[in-house]
């Protein structure tokens, strides 16, 4: 359950930005004339809002890193890692929070093959204290924006912990090791740093 709606820090200067424009012309023109700006203003928070979840504390398991539709879950080679995986990929919802979570706690890696051509984006790799290894990609927007990553190679990170952000949603790749079990179906609906999509496999 959700606690406190937040914003993302992308949205905060188009925020700051509109609810100046609406109080200054609220101030010097009038309130009628500063309508538009306040409704920009709630178009800005309803496109980066950035509510609180309950992230569950459930050992070996995988979180769904957006809020979206699975829309494939396949056995593959991950183009990363060079191995065998098991493929999630969900696509976020167009008009739903655009912040992405870390599906794992752990170290944050740079993949020996991360530079694979234009089929393949960049993939941050994850990687547990059990040794567990985890590839999140984002891909880019419906406006064919760039993803924003707010990690870095060396950091360390909890799990449901906020990683990203993907203007009016993308697609949110995992590849997992190819003995992990999925714990949803194509076509679940699921919700980033809740939802459990995975477990590890020991």
């Amino acid at each position: 359950m959700n606690r406190n709606t937040l914003i993302s820090r992308q949205g905060l200067v188009p925020l700051l930005v509109a609810a100046v424009a609406a109080v200054l012309v609220q101030n010097f023109i009038g309130l009628r004339e500063s309508l538009a700006f306040w409704a920009l203003a709630l178009l800005v928070l309803l496109l980066f809002r950035d509510p609180e979840r309950d992230i569950p504390s459930i050992p070996l398991t995988v979180l769904s890193p957006a809020d979206g539709r699975v829309v494939a879950i396949e056995k593959t080679d991950d183009p990363y890692l060079r191995r065998p995986s098991l493929k999630l990929s969900i696509d976020m919802n167009a008009y739903g929070v655009f912040t992405t979570r870390s599906p794992i706690g752990g170290k944050v890696l740079e993949p020996p093959n991360n530079h694979v051509g234009k089929r393949h984006p960049h993939g941050v790799w994850l990687q547990t204290d059990e040794g567990d290894d985890i590839v999140l990609v984002m891909k880019r927007g419906r406006l064919n924006n760039k993803p924003h990553c707010y990690i870095q190679i060396g950091d360390r990170i909890g799990q449901g912990k906020r990683c990203g952000f993907v203007h009016l949603g993308g697609r949110v790749e995992l590849y997992l090791p190819g003995n992990s079990q999925p714990t949803v179906a194509v076509g679940a609906a699921v919700q980033a740093g809740s939802d459990v999509v995975a477990r590890l496999v020991h």
